[in-house]
């Protein structure tokens, strides 16, 4: 494997804009998730989205999520969508969000929600209203409940990014919880061939997987990010640095770099637990290059 390191930042360097750069032309990103039991994850989201460097951030969650998400954060749009009995998202067309496909260079799906076939609808009405170069990355319950998803995610193959812990990862690929921790490495690159995928399988170690490519790997930021929020913040922080133009593996190299050395600068701040996943997103770009 490949450490994230100096060297390999060096040799993967971020795009940068250029000239009268404007917020569309710094990339457009659209995070899609929450439920009513987890109003709020994608604030950390969206908020990780911006602080990359991403030009322009909507969001789409349910109706009585969107509004309070879109007063506490002025700087990101809303799209509030139907919501089941559940209270998760209730797949269906929407005008508002049919056009921001069209023009959002990355989407992220799943932060927020727990319902598996809520997720699973999702991701299938989703995936075929991409544009076709816009980056897919799969978050949360999404990725859990994509197992049965080949057929439908291969319409992104090549631009997909997938985030799995090690619960979603066993979900993902059928497979006991004792598989993935016994090989982490092959189970990654398994499901990265799998399904055209860059994979982040995030943990004490985490390793990123793609196709045809050597796999990277992150020491790890600390047992801190182990807390709720900390996925979210690096499902944005990943989609943020992809729609300013990142491929998926540079993308998600420098995103799971980030997120894990805002959380070593946090506890060598605050302590090793007890920082809150809120207080990732201000310290991320701080570390990007100047």
């Amino acid at each position: 494997m490949i450490a994230i390191d100096h060297d390999w930042r060096a040799a993967h360097p971020l795009p940068m804009p250029q000239g009268e750069a404007s917020k569309n032309s710094r990339g457009q990103v659209l995070v899609i998730g929450g439920a009513r039991r987890v109003p709020g994850a994608l604030r950390l989201t969206a908020e990780a989205a911006l602080r990359v460097g991403a030009g322009k951030v909507r969001v789409a969650t349910i109706a009585a999520a969107a509004l309070p998400l879109g007063m506490a954060m002025p700087e990101i749009g809303v799209i509030g969508l139907g919501e089941d009995d559940a209270g998760e998202i209730a797949t269906g067309d929407d005008a508002a969000l049919i056009a921001t496909l069209e023009r959002v260079d990355a989407v992220a799906v799943g932060p927020g929600m727990g319902d598996a076939h809520a997720a699973a609808a999702l991701v299938r009405w989703l995936v075929p209203r991409l544009r076709q170069d816009s980056i897919l990355l799969v978050d949360g319950a999404a990725v859990a409940a994509s197992g049965s998803l080949d057929a439908t995610l291969s319409g992104a193959a090549g631009r997909l990014i997938m985030t799995p812990h090690p619960g979603e990862m066993a979900s993902l690929m059928d497979c006991p919880p004792e598989r993935v921790a016994a090989d982490a490495e092959g189970i990654a690159q398994a499901a990265a061939d799998r399904f055209g995928a860059t994979v982040a399988l995030k943990g004490a170690q985490t390793i990123v997987a793609t196709p045809g490519r050597a796999r990277l790997h992150y020491p790890g930021g600390g047992i801190g990010l182990a807390t709720g929020g900390s996925g979210d913040v690096l499902a944005g922080a990943i989609a943020g640095l992809a729609a300013r133009g990142a491929t998926p593996e540079a993308a998600t190299g420098w995103g799971v770099w980030l997120h894990g050395e805002a959380g070593r600068t946090l506890e060598r701040r605050t302590g090793p637990i007890g920082f809150l996943a809120r207080e990732l997103p201000p310290l991320l770009c701080t570390l990007l290059p100047r």
